[in-house]
């Protein structure tokens, strides 16, 4: 009897892991570790099963990925060697993603991370696009592009997502890319990164049903170009995407005719409305706009929270321009705007109206310290605090040299920028 319960169980046994998914492993690649090794990262992601870490040793690894689990991928370290650097394959990217907008928009991403069942995580490693070998201004060329998947980078630096000679005005050369289709979700966190050296935009966040954290993390622009090159932005959020901007420190974009157009360092353009975005306590600055709240649809954008920031340096416009309604900006600390420190605008078309402005700390702008545009309603902007500002609080641009909101009027993905905008958000 006893014998025949052994076999019932081993039946059943049997059954249950015939029945159960593959379990989760651990793997390495360069050969660093006890583990079991692959030659590529691409091949340990093709080979484990969902839920597997994949361990990478030291090196440069000319590869272009694509992950569809649920997988960890992390640099180890090996001795005194801690730099896993993913470079473009020899002879350069290729198109391997759509845009999920703009289905005639293809993308070259040097990581490309899609429609998972479980989240991804990547850390301590570095994304380097040079040599990417893009010749014009498709495929957009992308340092990670999460698309209808969620995840976590951590501890990772990209950089060198930039375009050859004469191409520096296509709106292409993202660090970090999260996008999400219709009726689907992406979460993505970003944090403790460094973002740099990017034609377009730093880390962006696209689409309704994306949330995007962005916290503890440094992105540099490239301070001032020649004429010509894309309207950079360091952090954006924009149409229908939620999510948080916190504890970065962001700096140094610039577009190089500061007639056509104006670059930010956080940019919130069509962003969710009354989501709970969150801008707060982050350094910015050196930049033509700090930090910026637009629309180009009334409604879009509205009831964000700007508070505790550090901002200096607005090189030609104001150091938070508020083209939205419904707003909180408090807590801040602005030095030295070109224009004035926080701008309530109306030129995105009944905008600029019921925002509450309070415990703000403003030292010198050339304007006011708070600009309310004439026809702008129900705004509330004490108390404040100001040092040597030529007005507190002012309501008439005479005295103050104000460019126009955005048009709306893009420039094609695959077009040079125009001349058409002062905000330009990728795409």
């Amino acid at each position: 009897m006893r014998h025949l319960k052994n076999v019932s169980f081993c039946l059943s046994l049997s059954v249950f892991l015939a029945l159960s998914p593959a379990f989760s492993a651990q793997v390495a690649v360069g050969g660093c570790t006890g583990l079991a090794n692959y030659t590529t990262i691409q091949q340990a992601i093709d080979n484990v099963p969902a839920g597997s870490i994949v361990k990478v040793c030291p090196g440069n690894y000319h590869e272009q990925l694509s992950i569809n689990k649920q997988v960890t991928i992390m640099g180890v370290s090996n001795s005194f060697n801690d730099a896993v650097v993913i470079l473009p394959p020899d002879g350069g990217l290729a198109a391997n993603a759509v845009d999920v907008d703009n289905s005639s928009l293809p993308i070259a991403a040097q990581i490309f991370v899609h429609d998972t069942s479980g989240p991804v995580s990547i850390s301590n490693l570095t994304v380097d696009g040079t040599g990417n070998a893009i010749s014009g201004c498709a495929p957009e060329l992308q340092g990670v592009l999460f698309q209808n998947a969620s995840g976590t980078l951590n501890h990772i630096a990209v950089r060198n997502e930039t375009l050859g000679a004469g191409l520096g005005g296509c709106q292409s050369g993202q660090g970090i890319f999260v996008e999400t289709g219709p009726e689907l979700t992406s979460a993505v966190t970003v944090e403790n990164s460094s973002v740099h050296s990017y034609n377009k935009n730093g880390i962006t966040g696209h689409d309704a049903g994306t949330t995007l954290i962005v916290t503890g993390n440094y992105v540099q622009g490239n301070g001032v170009v020649p004429s010509g090159g894309a309207a950079q932005n360091g952090i954006e959020l924009a149409f229908g995407a939620t999510g948080r901007i916190s504890n970065n420190t962001v700096i140094d974009n610039i577009y190089g005719d500061t007639s056509i157009a104006d670059s930010t360092d956080i940019l919130l353009y069509d962003a969710a409305a009354n989501s709970g975005i969150m801008v707060n306590s982050n350094t910015v600055g050196n930049s033509q706009i700090p930090i910026g709240l637009f629309t180009d649809t009334p409604g879009a954008g509205d009831g964000v929270t700007v508070t505790g920031n550090k901002i200096f340096g607005s090189s030609t416009a104001d150091s938070i321009d508020v083209c939205t309604n419904g707003n909180n900006i408090k807590s801040n600390t602005i030095f030295n705007s070109a224009e004035a420190a926080i701008h309530l605008d109306a030129s995105c078309g009944a905008t600029g109206n019921s925002n509450t402005v309070s415990n703000n700390i403003i030292v010198e702008s050339a304007c006011a310290g708070i600009l309310a545009d004439s026809g702008t309603s129900g705004n509330s902007t004490s108390p404040d605090t100001y040092y040597t500002v030529p007005f507190t609080v002012f309501n008439n641009t005479s005295r103050c040299t104000i460019p126009p909101g955005p048009t709306g009027n893009f420039a094609s993905i695959t077009g040079l920028a125009t001349s058409s905008m002062k905000i330009k958000p990728a795409r």
